[in-house]
């Protein structure tokens, strides 16, 4: 049976950044030895994480009360960036994603956003597939400042009005 999702925005009340961060973190783990450049991620600490939501809208996804996942969305000229997508590794593919991914679509569509962007690392073909049965697409590849390879692919969605 699959879980109860709540997905709710980040207020000004929210406190649980440690907590947040070890999301984050437990989700990204297994990216640690297959991405070059590592994730940006092992920059941001609880204080940096509280600015940037700050700055872009962060959605929570809860079961029974408790933190499961997230994502930070960040309105760009002409579309709605989703970052730092996680879930708990014990809850992927139960959908908690999928409801995250929702709950941003509902606020591109609130903002008179038509389209969501994400990026993801090029070795992560599992993100690839994954993203694509949400509806995404492959639209370019990109390189990280000082590599003359491609290290990460953007993937967008056009959303129905």
């Amino acid at each position: 049976m699959k879980p109860n999702v709540m997905v709710e925005h980040a207020d000004k009340s929210f406190e649980e950044w440690r907590k947040l961060l070890a999301l984050l973190h437990a989700a990204f783990d297994y990216q640690k030895n297959r991405i070059d450049p590592p994730s940006s991620l092992y920059r941001l600490d609880e204080s940096s994480l509280a600015k940037k939501s700050e700055n872009e809208c962060l959605l929570l996804a809860r079961i029974d009360g408790e933190l499961v996942g997230c994502v930070f969305a960040k309105e760009m000229s002409g579309f709605l960036y989703l970052g730092k997508l996680a879930v708990f590794p014990y809850l992927q593919g139960q959908g908690v994603g999928k409801h995250l991914v929702h709950a941003v679509e509902n606020l591109a569509r609130k903002r008179n956003q038509r389209v969501l962007e994400l990026e993801t690392r090029i070795e992560l073909e599992e993100n690839h597939k994954t993203f694509c049965r949400l509806g995404f697409i492959k639209v370019s590849e990109g390189a990280h400042e000082g590599y003359d390879k491609p290290t990460f692919i953007t993937m967008r969605k056009q959303l129905c009005a």
